[in-house]
């Protein structure tokens, strides 16, 4: 296990536990945008004992203390990011793959200016295919 990722569960008032930490020690520390059925089998491999409940319990305990986002960026499509700070994100339409997207890259007019709406916070998705280098 990875001391900061025990580090980082005390900071959020979270008591690690050796669950807890394998599966801090992945998704906390991964690029990728994973599905908790993702996190299962990743986490599985190096911790065979972990059941697939304490995983969702896990995740949804590290969204709660906000030490990840839960995303549903597709119908039925719900990934965890380990990525707190505004930013947006691109889902690439081949692969699936979700990238991150730097939250000043994209300009979103007032959204204050909304009528009837208080917004509390907002994201862009974008869809496409990525370009092949050079292009």
């Amino acid at each position: 296990m990875r001391a900061n990722s025990a580090e980082a569960l005390r900071e959020h008032g979270i008591q690690p536990s050796a669950q807890r930490c394998a599966v801090a020690d992945y998704v906390l520390h991964t690029d990728e945008h994973p599905s908790a059925d993702q996190v299962f089998a990743k986490v599985r491999k190096t911790f065979p004992m972990l059941s697939r409940a304490t995983v969702y319990n896990t995740l949804n305990l590290f969204v709660e203390k906000h030490l990840l986002r839960e995303l549903v960026l597709a119908e039925g499509r719900v990934v965890f990011d380990p990525k707190t700070d505004a930013h947006h994100h691109f889902i690439d339409e081949t692969t699936g793959a979700i990238h991150d997207v730097p939250w000043d890259a994209i300009q979103v007019s007032d959204v204050s200016a909304l009528p009837g709406l208080d917004v509390r916070e907002y994201q862009v998705v974008l869809r496409g295919r990525r370009r092949k280098a050079g292009r």
